[in-house]
């Protein structure tokens, strides 16, 4: 009996709803037009900080062709991007493509295959300061991507040079 109630129910719910639906209307379709996912693909690092991936978007959104500097008489436009912790200067063509650019940033929080590279090989060894650079241009498949870090241990100071994957230059 609890068993019928309960089905009674459900079957209730069910019918009032289907008279509140609303009726289906169809939109128009959206061309969407990513120009620069090339860029975001090849300087993209998963592990970058918050501040690097957000600058980085920003770089790769910017709409050229809607800005004040835009004019048909230039072929190429160089813009640069600031945030306390570093900046990316971006070339574009004259369609609003990345064609390069060059990134630097200083004192970011470094990627864990990074720390885990430096402090495996340098282990009473602290880091002090960094910077982290990149560059990419278009039609290259991979960007280059370099960490540098100031490392001291007591009165003893060294530098080193590690790619994104922590693998020492």
């Amino acid at each position: 009996m609890k068993n019928i109630w309960i089905w009674l129910v459900i079957a209730a719910i069910e019918s009032s709803t289907l008279g509140f639906s609303q009726p289906i209307i169809e939109l128009s379709e959206v061309e969407l037009i990513v120009s620069n996912y090339k860029y975001l693909k090849t300087v993209g690092n998963k592990d970058a900080p918050i501040a690097v991936k957000f600058l980085e978007r920003k770089v790769a959104n910017y709409d050229l062709k809607g800005s004040d500097l835009y004019s048909d008489e230039y072929d190429t436009y160089i813009i640069s991007f600031y945030i306390p912790q570093g900046s990316i200067v971006a070339e574009y063509d004259e369609d609003g493509h990345i064609t390069k650019t060059i990134e630097r940033f200083k004192n970011i929080a470094l990627p864990k295959a990074i720390s885990k590279a430096v402090y495996a090989r340098f282990p009473n060894w602290a880091v002090t300061g960094d910077i982290y650079k990149v560059s990419y241009r278009r039609g290259d498949e991979n960007s280059k991507q370099v960490y540098k870090m100031k490392l001291e241990n007591g009165d003893k100071t060294i530098r080193v040079k590690t790619d994104e994957k922590g693998n020492f230059l």
